[in-house]
């Protein structure tokens, strides 16, 4: 259990703002900083994060919290490991009682995983520097390929010596499971046989997001040791097609750059990061997937793809580009000698000259996919209608309608084709496209609408209650510290007025009792004290009422000289107030009419129709003052 002075130390410590962009690219419009929302597929911004207040909205998806919360969600830990993780962040010591063995065992899977991992990764690096077979043959092997001592710390790369079972034995020997040691893919169980996984290699350790290891992939270092690259398998923490290498120690570089390089191997990340380009990641060999490339756009709108000179693998991965488009960011791409990839390149032509190379050698998808192409159709009409169709299917691929029509502009120019042509072939793809999903299946499902003056209206007076309750709180939430006058705060004045009314939210009636109770301790509850303090409920109800998506615009009062009042503004301020006082009581009041309606309707008894009525009379002459005050004409 971690302490709570230490708890309070790490909340104390947390800049929200640092905290996501460590997983996503912000960027500033008035208060809030934007960015496409991490938790679902977007292409544009609707993840806002308040530097002031301390929290994150997302208005697509709806999820809301703190930078706690926000951890707890990316990472998929709990509330203790969210706290390690941010502490750890922050430079922060966390003091906890040893684990026993039942402690240990009674751990998430997913923690133990994470744990198993970090302890093979420090057995191989430690094999690397401080064994004499490690520094022969490992340390060797990256000294050949021009790694400096700098890049094998800063990817924290090993070596594992050929022995069937080194670091199982060592593993074993230091409290790990067998059982956790299979899980996570280092060891292999075989009928009677129990052998390590990684044996006689190097060791690339792979990295999530936020640096932890999840996975390694291990080079052969004899000829006969097959195959080349031998990766851990997928686990719990280690999905592949949501992970890509470098990433942890890329991202920085990828949101500053607002430009991701893409290559294909470990050595290549390696070796960019020799030539000072740090912007770089890997797909480690396999296929690009739509979850790798969701994962880019969270630092940047640009994936420059570097193709290695070898005709049949470019062709392989074209595809990637169209999923690319697909998810609206910017495609470039570099095409390297015959012969050469990043990693070998880059060595060959030195730092200045490698970045440069880039720089004048990148192309559009347009450019680069034309010439490809037109190396294959050559002479050949039909190829090259082939050509064509391929080139505009991946505009085709692409969500905004705007880009789309740039880009057929400029293929038109390029391929000399006139533009129309293009542009009907465009839409025969995107027709294609909407029958095949399942568009036509929702249209013919969708009800014919009435107009709203042919609608009844509906009117469902619990809703209508919650909703002016929720304002209450929103008005005590932003203002209670705000002085109506000399001896009334908007809090108390509040508090007071609607002293006499049950909310009918258990969560918005938690909320207002705590303003009450802190007001009783002369303290004011403010929205921080609610984030840090309150339940996981509290926190969402308080961050979803509070948020905003947008703010006026300045150019309502500068350009459009429409000048909109400050609700702050004290005399504004306490207008609201009371007129959210009255609507609430109102509508308290006009539900309570319909089940006193309600009600009558089943009762039989004369004196008891008599009370009834009475009744109803007080909450209507009640309902008659409160619409003066308002100025509402009573409709029931």
């Amino acid at each position: 259990m971690i302490p709570s002075h230490t708890v309070d130390e790490i909340k104390n410590r947390i800049d929200i703002v640092e905290v996501v962009s460590d997983f996503v690219s912000l960027k500033r419009k008035g208060q809030s900083m934007w960015a496409c929302c991490p938790f679902h597929n977007e292409k544009s911004p609707s993840f806002s994060v308040s530097p002031v207040k301390g929290f994150y909205k997302c208005f697509g998806c709806g999820k809301s919290g703190d930078a706690l919360d926000f951890v707890m969600e990316m990472e998929k830990l709990n509330y203790v490991e969210s706290l390690k993780f941010l502490a750890k962040k922050y430079g922060i010591e966390v003091q906890e009682k040893e684990l026993t063995d039942d402690q240990a065992q009674q751990q998430s899977e997913r923690e133990s995983l994470y744990i198993v991992l970090n302890a093979a990764k420090e057995y191989f690096t430690s094999t690397l520097w401080d064994s004499q077979e490690g520094r022969a043959i490992g340390l060797s092997y990256f000294q050949e390929r021009k790694m400096t001592d700098a890049i094998l710390k800063k990817f924290e790369l090993g070596f594992v010596k050929d022995e069937w079972d080194g670091f199982y034995t060592h593993a074993l020997k230091n409290g790990h499971t067998e059982e956790m040691l299979e899980k996570a893919g280092l060891l292999i169980v075989k009928e009677n046989k129990k052998y390590d996984r990684f044996r006689g290699r190097v060791i690339f350790p792979i990295h999530n997001v936020s640096g932890r290891v999840v996975g390694f992939g291990a080079r052969a270092l004899k000829k006969d040791d097959k195959p080349k690259y031998i990766n851990s398998p997928e686990t719990s923490v280690y999905v592949k097609n949501q992970v890509l290498y470098g990433m942890f120690q890329a991202k920085q570089a990828i949101r500053m750059a607002e430009n991701c390089f893409l290559v294909e191997g470990y050595t290549d990340v390696t070796s960019l990061h020799e030539v000072g380009i740090e912007n770089v990641v890997a797909s480690s060999g396999t296929s690009l997937t739509e979850g790798q490339i969701k994962l880019i756009q969270r630092f940047s709108p640009t994936i420059t793809v570097l193709y290695d000179g070898d005709m049949a693998g470019i062709k392989a991965s074209l595809r990637g580009i169209d999923m690319i488009l697909a998810q609206g960011l910017n495609v470039k791409m570099v095409l390297l000698p015959e012969g050469e990839d990043p990693d070998s390149y880059s060595k060959a032509l030195g730092a200045e000259k490698f970045k440069q190379y880039l720089e004048d050698k990148k192309e559009d998808f347009i450019h680069f996919k034309a010439n490809l192409l037109a190396q294959e159709a050559e002479k050949d009409p039909i190829k090259k209608a082939e050509s064509i169709k391929e080139i505009v299917s991946s505009i085709a691929a692409i969500p905004d309608a705007i880009k789309r029509t740039v880009y057929i502009k400029e293929a038109g120019d390029l391929l000399q084709i006139e533009e129309q042509v293009l542009i009907g072939e465009l839409n025969k793809i995107l027709r294609k496209k909407t029958k095949s999903s399942n568009y036509s299946k929702t249209e013919e499902a969708v009800p014919v609408t009435l107009q709203p003056s042919e609608q009844e209206a509906i009117w469902d007076p619990i809703e209508i209650i919650k909703y002016q309750e929720q304002e209450s709180i929103r008005l005590l939430l932003e203002y209670a510290h705000v002085e109506l006058d000399q001896e009334t705060s908007l809090q108390s004045y509040l508090l007071n007025e609607l002293e006499d009314v049950e909310f009918l939210s258990e969560i918005h009636a938690e909320i207002f009792n705590k303003f009450r109770e802190e007001l009783g301790k002369g303290n004011t509850a403010t929205i921080d004290y609610f984030i840090k303090n309150g339940s996981p409920e509290v926190r969402r109800t308080v961050i979803d009422i509070i948020s905003k998506k947008r703010d006026i615009s300045s150019k309502w009062k500068d350009k459009h000289k429409i000048f909109v009042p400050e609700e702050s503004e004290k005399s504004h301020l306490e207008r609201t107030a009371l007129t959210n006082i009255l609507r609430l009581k109102q509508r308290v009041v006009r539900k309570m009419l319909e089940d006193n309606i309600e009600r009558l309707k089943s009762v039989s008894n004369e004196t008891e129709q008599t009370e009834i009525q009475q009744i109803h009379s007080e909450l209507k002459k009640t309902e008659t003052e409160i619409a003066s005050l308002l100025g509402n004409v009573i409709l029931k």
